[in-house]
């Protein structure tokens, strides 16, 4: 039986009208619906952008409990090997583990820059909630962190408690291998952040041996910061970044 994959969770290929891609990444239960005005909004601005839906996203959580980590790892390889052969410069962008996710692009290939997004390195609060063996099979979902009034994010109510186990492995592997990104990157940090501890993107600010980096807070967004507050003013940066790294 084959899961309906929900509208607005659809991929999306996005062709512009210069020769940069930028691979855009959903995060943890979410889906490319929290990613969408960035990317349309980027590729207005010229950019081909490849949106790709990570396995077992977009349907239902008993879905994505069939999935683990390596799914999600392929299912951003597949979008990278179908975005490269098309353009000459290519950038990942990430949003939460769509962040984690742009980093271990970013470890595994020589790409022109990356940009995340709350990425999750270090999640303490996640593997308490893992390791209570009284929480139950599917617990509470952790979508729709949002400051602005009335923007809701499309991720699932319900969170598979065996991928929360993934999402600690995957950042520990990428954790571990900051030191070799050494390409440039632009990370964003919510001041205020319910699901990432903020400190995250200072770690990974402090680990990376990129020489060029920036670190900038979002003063006005919560963990789903492209779907809030601060959206443009994250489209008005990666696109600055980029044009400073073609």
């Amino acid at each position: 039986m084959t899961n309906k994959i929900a509208y607005e969770a659809r991929a999306e290929f996005l062709e512009g009208k210069n020769d940069t891609g930028i691979l855009v990444i959903h995060g943890f239960t979410g889906s490319t619906q929290s990613m969408r005005q960035v990317a349309y909004k980027l590729n207005h601005l010229g950019y081909t952008i490849q949106v790709p839906r990570l396995l077992g996203h977009g349907t239902t959580p008993e879905d994505m409990e069939t999935t683990g980590y390596e799914d999600w790892i392929k299912s951003v390889e597949t979008a990278y090997n179908e975005l490269k052969p098309k353009v000459k410069k290519l950038f990942v962008l990430g949003l939460s583990m769509g962040g984690t996710l742009t980093l271990y692009s970013a470890i595994h290939h020589n790409i022109n820059g990356a940009i995340t997004i709350n990425a999750a390195v270090n999640l303490p609060n996640f593997q308490e909630m893992y390791e209570n063996e009284n929480s139950p099979r599917f617990i509470p979902g952790i979508g729709s962190d949002i400051k602005k009034e009335g923007i809701k994010e499309w991720a699932y109510d319900q969170t598979p408690k065996k991928c929360i186990n993934d999402l600690i492995i995957l950042a520990k592997i990428v954790k571990d291998k900051l030191n070799d990104i050494h390409c440039p990157i632009l990370i964003f940090k919510s001041k205020d952040d319910h699901v990432v501890p903020p400190n995250n993107q200072d770690y990974i600010y402090t680990h990376v041996a990129s020489t060029q980096k920036e670190l900038l807070e979002l003063k006005n967004s919560y963990h789903v910061a492209t779907l809030d507050n601060d959206w443009e003013l994250i489209v008005k940066k990666t696109h600055e970044f980029i044009q400073q790294n073609i």
